[in-house]
């Protein structure tokens, strides 16, 4: 992927969840909701703050984090879906 956020913001490639069953009954598609967490796959070179300086992510490439439920944008690149949001959308980082 070619592609590099801008500023504070990073791009996110969902984990998709197992499949969820609910008293036996195997949830379809259609009924699932997206799954809240993902792997970081690029991020921005950091926030600008007020006096010019940039303030480094804490959030790097390759770490799984947790986000809310209508955190950023979804984007395609290249066919694959990713989401792109800020880093202050991110409420965890796992592991």
């Amino acid at each position: 992927m070619n592609v590099r956020p801008l500023h504070d913001r990073i791009i996110v490639k969902r984990i998709e969840e197992q499949e969820q069953k609910i008293g036996g009954i195997i949830i379809p598609d259609t009924a699932k909701e997206k799954p809240q967490q993902g792997k970081v796959e690029a991020v921005g070179k950091g926030k600008i703050k007020d006096d010019g300086t940039v303030l480094p992510l804490d959030v790097k490439v390759g770490d799984t984090i947790l986000f809310g439920k209508y955190s950023g944008q979804d984007i395609k690149i290249d066919g694959d879906e990713y989401l792109i949001m800020r880093e202050d959308e991110v409420l965890a980082i796992v592991g």
